[in-house]
C-alpha cells in the first residue's frame, strides 16, 4: 500500500505538471481557430464552436513568411554546424590535450556562463556595427558560432573515453584529427546530438537578437515576423496564434522525435538539475 501511495502521488504530480505544460499550447491552438471577438470573450471560450481555418491563410498572407522561413533555416543550419565544429574541437583539446594553463582557461570560460547574455547585446551590436555587418547574415550568425555550454557538455562526455584508448591510437600511428572523428565523435554521439537539438531549437526560436540587428523585412526570421500582427490599433490574436502555431510546429515535431537523445546526452555529460 505504501508503494502504491507513492506511485499515485508521483503520477498525480507529473499529471498536474504535464497539464500546465500543455495548457499554453492548447490555448494557442484553440485561439488560432477563433474569431476576433471570441479571443477576448469573458468568460473565455476554451474551444470554438466553428473552427476558422482561414485564419491560417490570412496569417501567412499578412507578411512574407516564405522569406522569413528561408532566413530561419539558413541561420539555424549555419549556427548549428558552426557551433558543433567549434565545440567539438575545443572540448577535445580540453579533455585530452595537456598544455599550460588549461584548467585556468577552462575556468575562465565557465565563468562567462555567469554573465547574462543581455549584457553582451550592446558590445556585440557596437562591434558588428563598426564592421558594417548590421542587417546581414553575418550579424545573425557570427555571434552564435561558439557556446561555452556546448564545450562544457561535450568535454564531460569526451572525458568519459579512457585516456588509454587515446594513447593506444596515437601509438599505432593515428593522428589527433583521425582519433577525434573516428573514435571520440562516434563514442559521444548522444551528447553531440543533444547539443545539436538544443542549438536548433534555440536558434529557431531566437527573437531579441534578430530584432536588434535587422531593419529590413527581407532579413528577418520567423519569430520576428510575428510582430506583423501587432499594430497601433491592437493585436490580432487569432492571426498571431495561427502564425505562432505554424512557427513552433516544426520544433515540436523535431523535439518529440529526438527527445531521447537529449536525455541520454545530458545524463552522459554528468549535468544535474
Amino acid at each position: 500500500m505504501k508503494r502504491i501511495l507513492q506511485l499515485t502521488i508521483t503520477y498525480l504530480i507529473l499529471a498536474i505538471g504535464g497539464f500546465f505544460m500543455i495548457l499554453p499550447f492548447y490555448w494557442m491552438l484553440s485561439t488560432s481557430l477563433k474569431t476576433a471577438g471570441q479571443t477576448s470573450a469573458i468568460p473565455p471560450i476554451w474551444w470554438p464552436n466553428e473552427m476558422r481555418w482561414e485564419n491560417y491563410r490570412q496569417a501567412l498572407a499578412a507578411a512574407p513568411f516564405d522569406r522569413y522561413f528561408i532566413n530561419s533555416v539558413i541561420i539555424t543550419l549555419t549556427t548549428t554546424i558552426g557551433e558543433l565544429i567549434t565545440s567539438i574541437l575545443a572540448a577535445f583539446a580540453f579533455s585530452k590535450f595537456k598544455f599550460w594553463g588549461k584548467d585556468l582557461i577552462f575556468l575562465i570560460l565557465l565563468g562567462t556562463m555567469m554573465v547574462p547574455g543581455e549584457l553582451m547585446t550592446i558590445p556585440n551590436f557596437v562591434t558588428l556595427s563598426n564592421w558594417g555587418m548590421i542587417n546581414t547574415y553575418g550579424a545573425l550568425i557570427l555571434p552564435w558560432l561558439a557556446s561555452v555550454f556546448s564545450v562544457f557538455t561535450l568535454k564531460q562526455s569526451f572525458q568519459s573515453v579512457p585516456d588509454e584508448l587515446y594513447y593506444a591510437a596515437i601509438t599505432d600511428g593515428a593522428s589527433d584529427w583521425r582519433f577525434l572523428w573516428e573514435m571520440m565523435v562516434p563514442l559521444s554521439k548522444s551528447s553531440i546530438i543533444a547539443v545539436l537539438i538544443l542549438k536548433v531549437i534555440g536558434s529557431w526560436n531566437s527573437f531579441m537578437w534578430p530584432l536588434i540587428v535587422t531593419n529590413d523585412r527581407t532579413m528577418r526570421t520567423l519569430p520576428v515576423g510575428l510582430q506583423a500582427f501587432t499594430t497601433e490599433s491592437g493585436t490580432h490574436f487569432e492571426l498571431l496564434m495561427a502564425a505562432s502555431t505554424i512557427v513552433i510546429l516544426p520544433m515540436v515535431i523535431f523535439y518529440l522525435i529526438f527527445q531521447k537523445h537529449i536525455i541520454q546526452g545530458i545524463s552522459r555529460s554528468g549535468l544535474k538539475g
